[in-house]
């Protein structure tokens, strides 16, 4: 993993225990605690493994208040489609990804900033 490539980093772990590992890597690796994500099928899954972790969870600063809103209205597959895609991945890594969710891993997701 190198902070020279010039996109988002995402690693799909079987478990919170993983995603803390995975955490505490790019941290290692240099990328600063505002630019590394977490994400689960389940929202409260997200929550606990965002505090545990002391990552992030996608939201308004990365969605946009647009997709913010329009989350309230799509299924959670959309919805988890759209917060990845926010993040600068395509519209069929996003799905891969959420397919991944689909079957309870979890998605740690450092942002490339510029």
């Amino acid at each position: 993993m190198s902070m020279t490539d010039k996109k988002s980093y995402a690693k799909v772990v079987q478990n919170g225990v993983q995603a803390v590992e995975a955490v505490n890597e790019l941290r290692s690796a240099g990328y600063a605690k505002d630019d590394i994500f977490v994400l689960a099928h389940e929202q409260d899954r997200t929550e606990r493994i965002a505090d545990t972790s002391d990552a992030n969870e996608i939201g308004i600063k990365e969605e946009g208040i647009f997709d913010a809103i329009a989350n309230l209205f799509r299924s959670r597959g959309d919805e988890l489609r759209a917060k990845i895609e926010s993040l600068g991945f395509t519209k069929s890594e996003a799905a891969f990804y959420e397919k991944e969710l689909d079957l309870g891993k979890v998605l740690v997701i450092a942002r490339y900033t510029a």
